[in-house]
Protein backbone atom coordinates (compact mmCIF):
# COMPACT_ATOMS: atom_id res chain seq x y z
CA UNK A 1 0.00 0.00 0.00
CA UNK A 2 1.52 3.28 -1.16
CA UNK A 3 0.64 6.38 0.89
CA UNK A 4 1.34 9.76 -0.65
CA UNK A 5 2.45 12.46 1.79
CA UNK A 6 0.53 15.68 2.29
CA UNK A 7 2.09 18.54 0.35
CA UNK A 8 2.17 22.04 1.86
CA UNK A 9 0.00 24.71 0.25
CA UNK A 10 2.02 27.85 -0.43
CA UNK A 11 -0.21 29.90 -2.72
CA UNK A 12 -3.84 30.36 -3.65
CA UNK A 13 -3.13 28.64 -6.98
CA UNK A 14 -1.94 25.57 -5.06
CA UNK A 15 -5.15 25.63 -3.05
CA UNK A 16 -7.27 25.83 -6.21
CA UNK A 17 -5.42 22.89 -7.72
CA UNK A 18 -5.73 20.86 -4.51
CA UNK A 19 -9.53 21.21 -4.29
CA UNK A 20 -11.08 21.63 -7.73
CA UNK A 21 -14.32 19.95 -6.58
CA UNK A 22 -14.97 22.79 -4.14
CA UNK A 23 -15.69 25.16 -7.02
CA UNK A 24 -18.75 24.82 -9.22
CA UNK A 25 -17.86 26.61 -12.41
CA UNK A 26 -16.64 30.08 -11.53
CA UNK A 27 -18.55 30.32 -8.24
CA UNK A 28 -17.11 29.96 -4.80
CA UNK A 29 -18.85 27.48 -2.48
CA UNK A 30 -20.14 30.19 -0.14
CA UNK A 31 -21.30 32.30 -3.06
CA UNK A 32 -23.35 29.39 -4.37
CA UNK A 33 -24.80 28.82 -0.89
CA UNK A 34 -25.74 32.50 -0.54
CA UNK A 35 -27.31 32.64 -4.01
CA UNK A 36 -29.27 29.48 -3.27
CA UNK A 37 -30.60 31.00 -0.05
CA UNK A 38 -31.63 34.16 -1.91
CA UNK A 39 -33.42 32.15 -4.59
CA UNK A 40 -35.24 30.12 -1.91
CA UNK A 41 -36.47 33.37 -0.35
CA UNK A 42 -37.88 34.45 -3.72
CA UNK A 43 -39.41 31.03 -4.32
CA UNK A 44 -41.11 30.76 -0.92
CA UNK A 45 -42.34 34.34 -1.11
CA UNK A 46 -43.84 33.70 -4.54
CA UNK A 47 -45.48 30.51 -3.28
CA UNK A 48 -46.99 32.40 -0.35
CA UNK A 49 -48.29 35.17 -2.63
CA UNK A 50 -49.87 32.57 -4.91
CA UNK A 51 -51.62 30.79 -2.02
CA UNK A 52 -52.90 34.07 -0.55
CA UNK A 53 -54.26 35.09 -3.95
CA UNK A 54 -56.01 31.72 -4.29
CA UNK A 55 -57.59 32.17 -0.87
CA UNK A 56 -58.67 35.74 -1.68
CA UNK A 57 -60.29 34.72 -4.96
CA UNK A 58 -62.02 31.70 -3.42
CA UNK A 59 -60.06 29.12 -5.42
CA UNK A 60 -58.78 27.57 -2.19
CA UNK A 61 -60.07 27.26 1.35
CA UNK A 62 -56.98 25.62 2.87
CA UNK A 63 -55.89 28.11 5.49
CA UNK A 64 -53.36 25.65 6.90
CA UNK A 65 -51.48 25.61 3.55
CA UNK A 66 -51.18 29.39 3.74
CA UNK A 67 -49.87 29.22 7.31
CA UNK A 68 -47.29 26.60 6.30
CA UNK A 69 -46.20 28.69 3.30
CA UNK A 70 -46.01 31.75 5.56
CA UNK A 71 -43.74 29.95 8.03
CA UNK A 72 -41.53 28.66 5.21
CA UNK A 73 -41.18 32.19 3.83
CA UNK A 74 -40.40 33.57 7.29
CA UNK A 75 -37.76 30.92 7.98
CA UNK A 76 -36.08 31.39 4.62
CA UNK A 77 -35.84 35.15 5.18
CA UNK A 78 -34.45 34.59 8.68
CA UNK A 79 -31.85 32.18 7.29
CA UNK A 80 -30.77 34.70 4.65
CA UNK A 81 -30.51 37.47 7.26
CA UNK A 82 -28.41 35.26 9.54
CA UNK A 83 -26.11 34.35 6.63
CA UNK A 84 -25.70 38.04 5.86
CA UNK A 85 -24.98 38.81 9.51
CA UNK A 86 -22.32 36.09 9.68
CA UNK A 87 -20.67 37.40 6.52
CA UNK A 88 -20.58 40.94 7.91
CA UNK A 89 -19.25 39.73 11.26
CA UNK A 90 -16.52 37.75 9.51
CA UNK A 91 -15.60 40.71 7.32
CA UNK A 92 -15.40 43.02 10.34
CA UNK A 93 -13.28 40.48 12.20
CA UNK A 94 -10.86 40.24 9.28
CA UNK A 95 -10.65 44.04 9.07
CA UNK A 96 -9.74 44.21 12.78
CA UNK A 97 -6.80 41.82 12.34
CA UNK A 98 -3.34 43.25 12.69
CA UNK A 99 -1.13 42.46 9.73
Amino acid sequence: MNITPIQPINTIADLNQAAPAAKSGSELPFQALFEDAASKVEQTSGDLDQKVAQLATGDSDNLHDIMIASQKATLSVQLLVQLRNKVLDSYNEIMRMNV
